[in-house]
């Protein structure tokens, strides 16, 4: 529609005008017109390009990019940079055994222990750990790390499936080669049907991975009935990687909260400084359009600290589409007018003396731009390590995102509000100087 092209150039133009003469941002708005443009033609999805790591070597890489990216933000704390290095070496450096794990709450007392260990450990050295129980001791049913550590693992199950094996079950790392033993003794159904009705109880990755325990066990029978675990520890290498990715996954993880707990903290100052921009600049401005200032100055200024603050390598052009599809989210569901709304009923409250109609749209421009950066740090978050966008899946997920977003800026309104009368004031301030000047 050629209409609304001409109307998005002429905003963004207008932007660049009050942007540099009002508030005096040179470059505030510099591209902002061709992104606008184009804008308009770059529509079509791009695949993700981002993968987990296939190798020990790329996790290696990826936990390194982290330490770097939290020196740069830790302003090169050396202490911090070293004790992480030593965590992952911590990793790297593994026992030369490999290890297997038996885990359950029934059927592990039915085993020979010495018997076992000897099977396992007759071609090879195996280490074997013996965990009767699983942890039960709050609500969170956290998987104990230590069992990330095993190379292998079986689950000793006694039937019928019981809640808590199948929620411990659905737990366990799809990564981690593992088998469930099953302890079955009950005469009235045939071991076939039993298999069927677990089978159709567990996640798929369990089909073949399931191993019968007769109810009497003779030494002698053992080779045969841990036959699937005896052909894996055959491969000790894979075994050994797979653990060592598991476990660089897990401190890469850890990590990466902390670096966006920083990132966060970082961003803040960001938010405040921009939504602010952005009511001096809609209190400046003769046109009575909130919306798209905000886009403007969301696009042009904020995103561009936070591309580095996340270290984001998308194109510019392809992060300005992303914030006009979370713009467009936020206007959808009614931000805009449930602050404007609320400062109304503040302005009931204290009177005339700050939100003045200009002040009222200011502010309601700043709450915006306030919750679209935030919608924004969250999007990049999720998707940080992406090489490439799928904007098919943005526009699905934007809806969500705002949400969350405006649900956790309600929570600091009166924070926002102390903000915005010490704005008004400053805003105040120079008026007077400005008439006492002339």
């Amino acid at each position: 529609n050629l209409s609304k092209v001409g109307l998005a150039l002429g905003t963004f133009g207008l932007c660049q005008w009050a942007l540099n003469d009002l508030v005096h941002l040179p470059g505030g708005g510099f591209g902002l017109v061709a992104v606008g443009a184009g804008a308009w033609w770059l529509t079509q999805p791009v695949r993700k390009g981002f993968r987990s790591p296939s190798s020990v070597q790329g996790w290696i890489d990826r936990c390194k990019q982290v330490i770097d990216e939290f020196e740069k933000l830790e302003e090169s704390k050396t202490d911090l940079k070293t004790e992480r290095l030593e965590l992952l070496d911590n990793v790297l450096v593994r026992s030369e055994d490999q290890s297997l794990a038996f885990i359950g709450s029934c059927g592990i007392d039915r085993l020979d222990k010495e018997a076992v260990k000897s099977l396992f450990n007759k071609s090879r050295s195996i280490e074997l750990f013996w965990e009767s129980s699983l942890p039960k001791g709050d609500d969170s049913w956290a998987w104990p790390e230590k069992l990330d550590e095993r190379d292998l693992l079986v689950y000793m199950l006694q039937l019928p499936l019981r809640a808590s094996d199948l929620l411990w079950l659905k737990k366990l790392p799809k990564d981690q080669p593992s088998w469930i033993v099953v302890s079955w003794t009950e005469k009235n159904t045939t071991w076939e049907d039993q298999l069927n009705e677990l089978y159709a109880q567990l996640p798929g990755r369990w089909k073949n991975q399931i191993i019968r325990l007769p109810e009497c066990i003779i030494s002698k029978e053992l080779p045969l009935i841990f036959a699937p675990i005896l052909k894996a520890l055959e491969n000790p290498k894979r075994n050994f990687d797979l653990t060592t990715q598991r476990l660089l996954g897990r401190l890469h993880s850890s990590w990466q909260s902390d670096l966006e707990q920083l990132r966060r903290n970082k961003f803040r100052e960001i938010q405040q400084r921009t939504q602010w921009v952005v009511a001096g600049t809609v209190f400046a401005s003769p046109v009575p359009s909130t919306d798209l200032m905000a886009i403007a100055v969301v696009n042009g200024l904020m995103i561009q600290e936070m591309a580095s603050l996340w270290s984001c390598s998308l194109k510019p052009e392809v992060l300005q589409i992303v914030a006009r599809q979370l713009v467009g989210a936020a206007l959808a569901q009614g931000i805009v007018e449930w602050s404007s709304q609320a400062l109304l009923g503040v302005a009931k409250l204290h009177g005339g003396s700050w939100l003045a109609a200009g002040a009222l749209q200011a502010l309601s421009a700043a709450y915006l731009t306030r919750v679209v950066g935030r919608s924004m740090a969250d999007w990049m978050a999720l998707n940080n390590g992406v090489q490439e966008c799928d904007l098919e899946a943005l526009k699905l997920q934007a809806p969500q995102i705002v949400a969350n977003a405006a649900k956790e800026e309600r929570v600091d309104w009166s924070n926002f509000l102390k903000q915005a009368s010490d704005w008004s004031d400053e805003i105040k301030i120079n008026k007077s100087m400005k008439l006492k000047a002339s």
